[in-house]
């Protein structure tokens, strides 16, 4: 016996088919919506974790720079106190200077060399004196100059022969000088008061007549 399907199968096929594709296409953009959203939402938590960090950072930040304000205004109140010790150690130098510059000058001064007159500008002194040869002032000058921790740069100015009438009437041929020395700060401390460095004599006139 023969069976003959008189039913349109070719169209039911074609429909089976329109659905499943559908079906199928609907699939597809579910799984792309859900793709979607999980993706925007792990994108989201990374964005927010982003965010705690960079609000974590910036809150250390300004804490840090707060302490580094802190730090400063400590720095700038260590440099002021300095500067004011340093004011009240130079003025208490200061005061002292005079009697450690006619000291040292007492010190260095040679056998044979008496200062006339002594002249302080500042840190410069200036010098006038007599000597009995011209060795007595070169003497003079390099004891200021290696030996002395309070007296630096010595400058001879002048020198000249003059004639000077002792007492007894007797011509002597002295020398007339001036010269000039700066004061400085000893680096370990004042000389010792008993430290000498030469033969001195007293700070006096040179007598004439």
């Amino acid at each position: 016996m023969i069976l003959i399907n008189l039913l349109p199968h070719r169209e039911e096929k074609r429909r089976e088919r329109k659905r499943s594709f559908f079906i199928g296409l609907a699939a597809c953009a579910l799984g792309g919506v859900a793709v979607v959203g999980i993706w925007y939402s792990v994108l989201g938590q990374m964005t927010s974790a982003q965010e705690s960090r960079n609000a974590f950072l910036q809150t250390e930040i300004t804490r840090l720079d707060s302490q580094i304000k802190d730090i400063a205004t400590l720095r700038a109140e260590i440099e002021a106190l300095k500067a004011r010790q340093k004011a009240v150690e130079d003025l208490q130098t200061d005061r002292n200077v005079p009697v450690h510059l006619l000291d040292e000058l007492v010190r260095q001064t040679p056998e044979g060399v008496y200062l006339t007159t002594i002249r302080q500008t500042g840190q410069v002194v200036a010098i006038t004196g007599t000597a009995q040869t011209n060795e007595r002032v070169s003497e003079l000058l390099r004891n200021t100059l290696y030996n002395s921790a309070w007296l630096e740069k010595p400058e001879l100015v002048e020198i000249k022969a003059t004639a000077v009438t002792t007492a007894n009437r007797e011509q002597r041929r002295l020398f007339e000088f001036s010269m000039r020395v700066t004061i400085k700060r000893p680096q370990s401390g004042t000389p010792a008061a008993g430290a000498t460095t030469g033969p001195a004599t007293a700070v006096a006139p040179a007598k004439s007549s």
